[in-house]
């Protein structure tokens, strides 16, 4: 087995499951020798959208004008944010513009086989004290209130158990939780204890925060930011297998790329900033608590785009940002009748990432030229897999959960979208896989982008075969989403960097209010930028 996520292990296993297939090179693919029909295609958002970008000579010119005063540019969680921000701050003059057909960025979901399921983030950990904007949309929500001055959640939008367990191929057997424990020995056991001991020792009050507008930036967080975490754990000795597995593991699911890639700072604030982590046996070793849903964090961008329908426009290519002698003149194509219309805005908050958000701006700040240079962005992979029967299961073993990984593998495992159910019986369902490929994003987004999606379900079918294989006779519908930049990755010098600080203050009329300005992507990291985007916006304008 691997002992780490590094760029040869993705270029190994990604070629070789591919190879295997007879998809790495010429000759005949085996998609015409196959013992089953599968059936399936692409789903999600569409990259050629924004991939019209890059030809703005076939584009017509504006042929009408409309003014608003707050033009917002994105309806991922950030501009859904920066929309409640503005409602709140009074200000009922806004639009909010949207590539896509459906609001969510990251937070899609959509329905396979009539089951409804994520197309990207699927959960949300219950907020800590420095999430309490995050504590105040749940409370609106309905989720969460106060009882005796604690916080009490509904427990019907509690994640169900069971909620994880570890597939151990070469002991064929699957365990409770994703840290290996089956089978290690006494000095791994030790190193995660060590490792549990210098996770305690960094969590000084107020260091490491959700979000990271609310820690204490110093000198110790800059120099851990300056290295990999790969390589704070080589100098701490911590060489174990199965710890650096693991490791890799959270750090490819959260950031979307491995310990080689990351930097210490990312790697130490996935624990420190939350749950912490506990080797087996110590105090807290239980599951941190999640809100999530069948059809992912969508159920909570829905109720955040509800306010703002009437004002928000879906299938809308932002062309250009131009700032203007009176306010900023923003070109919107319309995927629909191919119609561009100029908006004349006071105020524009850009809530797409760093690397667009360069591109549209006519004039862009050298901080915004920098972040365009320097962020890495990790390729994703989504696919929702109908099983239309129970998988079989060894009664001496954990049952299917919420959250199922394969120890070892390239991929990140799949949720079981009908976990939430409260069926009395095992049935069909949808598992949703989930696969990053930052540690070479490059070779990564071809492959994602040029293969087909009979390929990828080869190497998905493939990689769940050790421990289902009975998924291939059960395999109903296969639908495969595709994010060429979804996440920004965590690489050294980002978090620390001077030109990311610049961006989250206003530049002029425009503010930008996207989870890049944090150095990494989660719910609470892009509700907290648009929200600060949609105060400063609000204030501004109340002083015009």
């Amino acid at each position: 087995m691997p002992l780490h996520g590094s760029r040869r292990r993705f270029l190994v296993q990604t070629a070789g499951a591919l190879a295997s297939l007879g998809l790495g090179g010429c000759g005949e693919s085996p998609l015409t020798m196959r013992p089953r029909k599968l059936v399936g295609g692409f789903a999600g958002p569409s990259f050629e959208r924004g991939h019209r970008l890059r030809d703005l000579a076939s584009i017509p010119p504006a042929d009408e004008f409309r003014k608003t005063d707050v033009a917002i540019i994105g309806g991922g969680i950030a501009g859904l944010a920066a929309a409640r921000a503005l409602q709140h701050g009074g200000v009922d003059d806004y639009r909010l513009f949207e590539l896509e057909d459906a609001i969510g960025g990251n937070s899609r979901a959509g329905e396979v086989a009539g089951f409804v399921c994520p197309w990207g983030a699927h959960y949300l950990p219950l907020p800590g004290p420095s999430a309490e904007d995050v504590a105040d949309l749940l409370n609106e929500l309905k989720l969460r209130k106060l009882v005796d001055g604690r916080p009490q959640y509904d427990e019907r939008h509690l994640c169900h158990a069971p909620q994880e367990r570890l597939y151990l191929p070469e002991a064929r057997v699957w365990q409770d939780g994703l840290l290996p424990v089956h089978g290690q020995d006494e000095a791994t056991l030790a190193q995660y204890r060590r490792f549990a001991a210098l996770v305690r020792e960094q969590s000084q009050p107020g260091q490491f925060a959700i979000p990271t507008s609310r820690a204490r930036w110093d000198a110790s967080l800059s120099a851990l930011d300056a290295e990999t975490f790969a390589n704070w754990l080589d100098r701490h000795a911590l060489t174990a297998s199965a710890l650096r597995w693991y490791l890799d593991y959270c750090c490819r699911d959260d950031y979307g790329a491995g310990i080689d890639t990351v930097s210490a700072w990312a790697g130490l604030h996935y624990f420190a900033s939350r749950h912490g982590f506990h080797a087996p046996g110590e105090d807290g070793e239980d599951l941190e608590q999640n809100l999530t849903w069948p059809e992912g964090n969508h159920w909570l961008a829905s109720r955040l785009a509800a306010p703002h329908r009437e004002r928000t426009q879906t299938g809308a290519i932002t062309l250009r940002i131009s700032e203007a002698a009176n306010g900023v003149d923003i070109d919107v194509l319309d995927a629909g009748s191919g119609r561009v219309t100029r908006w004349q805005a006071q105020r524009v908050i850009v809530a797409t990432p760093l690397f667009i958000a360069a591109r549209l701006l006519a004039d862009p700040p050298e901080a915004l030229k920098k972040a365009e240079k320097t962020m890495a962005y990790s390729p994703w992979l989504v696919a929702n897999l109908h099983v239309t029967a129970p998988l079989d299961a060894r009664h001496d073993q954990p049952p299917l959960s919420w959250d199922n990984v394969i120890y070892g593998s390239t991929g990140l495992g799949y949720v079981n979208a009908m976990n939430q159910s409260l069926r009395s019986h095992d049935g069909p369902t949808v598992l949703t896989c989930y696969r990053a490929f930052g540690d070479d994003a490059e070779v990564g987004r071809k492959a994602l982008l040029s293969r087909s999606w009979q390929d990828w379900a080869e190497v998905l079918i493939a990689e769940l075969a050790p421990a289902h294989p009975d998924l291939s006779a059960k395999l109903g519908d296969i639908r495969i989403a595709r994010y060429g930049h979804a996440m920004a990755i965590p690489t050294p010098g980002i978090r620390s960097s001077a030109w990311l600080a610049a961006l989250a203050e206003p530049q002029g009329r425009v503010a930008f209010a996207h989870a890049d300005l944090s150095g990494y992507s989660v719910f609470e990291e892009a509700f907290d930028r648009g929200l600060r985007a949609g105060i400063s916006t609000a204030k501004a304008l109340r002083k015009l």
